[in-house]
């Protein structure tokens, strides 16, 4: 199965559909009137399309088990159509699209089981999805289009030539996939004077996000968040939060990370951790939504 494992869970919903026609208007009323030899159509159909919801990553191999916190089996008559709406809620890290095309697929092929004997001529004639909805693709953000960063790595023994840096070369390889464009890429020593000076600096250069790794954990020489929080505007709770709260569920140590994200004048500041895993967990936990930022910084609404 696909590696799902960077994702953040979210609300998904998809509807999916299918269409059973018969071949005459005597099956139709007897549908309704509940006089087909197996029984009520509508409801054993119903039953075993949320079993079928239940069971498709028993069946699919490629399919993630996730949990179904909502399924919706709805029925409409048209002529000699019947329409299967089949939707599907959960709040997880994967989609539920193939759970409600296959939700839709096992109502309809009951339904067929169920009509044959009385109706030769019965055919499932469509099963499709309708619309899906959740996940990050739904939360990109189009409203500013050149947004520019600077990362600036923040360790002394990089500085040095001691160590190779790779929390910042993996925060920009994670920046690019999100269109960002690379300002400026520096190394400085864990000094509060020269954090600050790069600070002022990028923001003079008016960078949209100036990003700091490194320096944010609890040693005598972590100063990163002591040389930003004089300069912060605002900072950005919610944000912090989230980059903690994302770590924690892949390493108990995050707890003891210090990052701190807020806003410079009109430069978005973030502090991230200096550990490689810790860098790119970081901006998965909080890109793209975050760039939702820049289209407040430009006055506009959340909706």
């Amino acid at each position: 199965m696909i590696d799902i494992t960077h994702k953040i869970s979210t609300l998904r919903m998809a509807t999916a559909q299918a269409v059973v026609k018969v071949s005459n208007p005597a099956t139709i009323k007897a549908i309704v009137n509940k006089t087909v030899p197996k029984g009520d159509v509508f409801a054993m159909s119903k039953a075993a399309g949320l079993l079928g919801i239940k069971k498709t990553p028993d069946i699919l191999p490629d399919c993630h088990p996730l949990p179904i916190e909502f399924a919706g089996i709805e029925y409409s008559v048209n002529d000699l159509e019947i329409t299967v709406a089949c939707t599907i809620k959960t709040i997880y890290k994967t989609g539920v699209e193939v759970e409600a095309m296959h939700g839709a697929s096992v109502v309809a092929l009951n339904m067929y089981d169920m009509l044959k004997p009385i109706d030769k001529g019965v055919e499932i004639c469509q099963i499709k999805l309708l619309n899906k909805k959740g996940g990050k693709s739904d939360f990109k953000d189009e409203f500013k289009k050149d947004i520019t960063a600077s990362v600036i790595v923040c360790s002394d023994s990089i500085s040095a030539g001691q160590k190779e840096d790779k929390a910042g070369k993996a925060i920009i390889d994670k920046l690019k996939k999100f269109g960002v464009t690379l300002l400026d890429y520096v190394i400085i020593p864990d000094e509060i004077d020269i954090i600050q000076q790069n600070l002022k600096h990028y923001q003079e250069l008016n960078a949209d996000m100036i990003i700091f790794t490194g320096g944010t954990g609890l040693s005598k020489r972590d100063v990163t968040p002591e040389a930003l929080l004089p300069f912060l505007d605002r900072t950005i709770p919610g944000i912090e939060e989230a980059i903690r709260s994302y770590g924690q569920q892949r390493t108990p140590y995050a707890m003891l990370s210090r990052s701190v994200v807020g806003t410079y004048k009109d430069s978005l500041v973030l502090a991230l951790p200096g550990s490689t895993n810790g860098a790119k967990e970081s901006i998965d936990a909080v890109f793209p939504s975050i760039m939702h930022v820049f289209r407040i910084f430009e006055g506009s609404r959340h909706d």
